[in-house]
């Protein structure tokens, strides 16, 4: 298994070239997330390799704190992670992996806020394990996953269909900003409702504490992996909330660029497939991991290009 280099302790050049770069991004995506793999491969070729520098960046950020060395990490930590962040996009590398991100700064339009916020979405993790609310989660979901569809936008691009007659006045360019963020959270929530089993052992509920009480459904319940019509019940709830966001993100797919179309419809429905197999497994999350089949994967790909095309 590939693995993440440490932190650099000094600025120093990396003596690599920006291909080899890229290549290792792309080892890597391919490596820790097949999925979203698959989607990237259907972009063209500059926007892939930027969008593999990217989840590089966004898994080496998240590692500091859900990775093997995350006992060590600390708010220092993360400061000096933002200081090489900054480097970054003033153009000073520290080491290979920033070398692909800042060539991908170079050739597309984006914005230091997106990876800031998602540094504090890491110092969230280290503050506190429960969120009492529905909108406290959804704070963190932004960071840690809505600034990942800020950072993709920037990358893809916008152009709305041209589904207008002729005649028709013409409408201002759109950018499917909120629309991005959405589907960030609704792959978050995904995430969080396929990984409650692995959380807990971490000692970690990001299921709304309002939530739990709304179904009756205890802090013990859940750490000792209760499954029963409460859990149910629960799931199914946040399920359909997830859900929504899937089809929120939806309404500004049509408005990317046509070549990325084809990509964020297939990773769309790749991920909100994940959900099916949690419904599949009868809501057992605590010890059995859902996951979407190499053939489940194959079938989505012609319904993903006919929507590309249609909506």
């Amino acid at each position: 298994m590939l693995q993440l280099p440490d932190l650099p302790t000094q600025t120093q050049l990396p003596m690599t070239s920006i291909e080899d770069a890229y290549e290792e991004c792309r080892q890597i995506t391919a490596e820790y997330s097949k999925t979203f793999y698959l989607g990237t491969r259907l972009m063209a070729p500059e926007k892939r390799r930027a969008i593999w520098a990217i989840y590089v960046w966004c898994r080496r950020t998240d590692e500091l704190v859900d990775g093997p060395k995350a006992a060590t990490t600390t708010l220092a930590t993360l400061d000096e992670w933002e200081r090489q962040l900054e480097d970054i996009f003033a153009g000073r590398p520290r080491d290979r992996f920033d070398v692909a991100l800042a060539d991908t700064i170079e050739r597309f339009p984006l914005k230091i806020e997106p990876f800031r916020d998602m540094i504090a979405g890491q110092r969230m993790d280290l503050r506190r394990n429960r969120y009492e609310t529905f909108e406290d989660l959804k704070l963190y979901c932004y960071r840690v996953a809505g600034t990942v569809g800020l950072m993709s936008e920037a990358v893809m691009g916008s152009e709305p269909p041209n589904t207008q007659a002729p005649w028709s006045p013409e409408q201002p360019r759109k950018s499917p900003i909120d629309e991005a963020v959405a589907l960030g959270i609704a792959n978050q929530l995904t995430n969080i409702l396929r990984d409650v089993g692995e959380d807990r052992h971490r000692g970690r509920i990001y299921l709304p504490m309002e939530d739990l009480d709304r179904f009756g459904y205890s802090e013990v319940d859940l750490m000792a992996g209760t499954l029963d019509q409460r859990w149910s019940q629960l799931m199914q709830f946040q399920i359909n909330r997830a859900r929504q966001y899937y089809v929120e993100a939806e309404c500004g797919i049509r408005d990317l660029h046509i070549d990325a179309r084809w990509p964020v419809w297939t990773a769309s429905i790749l991920y909100s497939q994940i959900l099916n197999e949690i419904e599949r497994n009868n809501y057992d999350v605590f010890s059995r991991r859902a996951y979407v089949s190499g053939f489940r994967k194959a079938m989505c790909l012609p319904v993903a290009w006919l929507r590309a095309q249609v909506l």
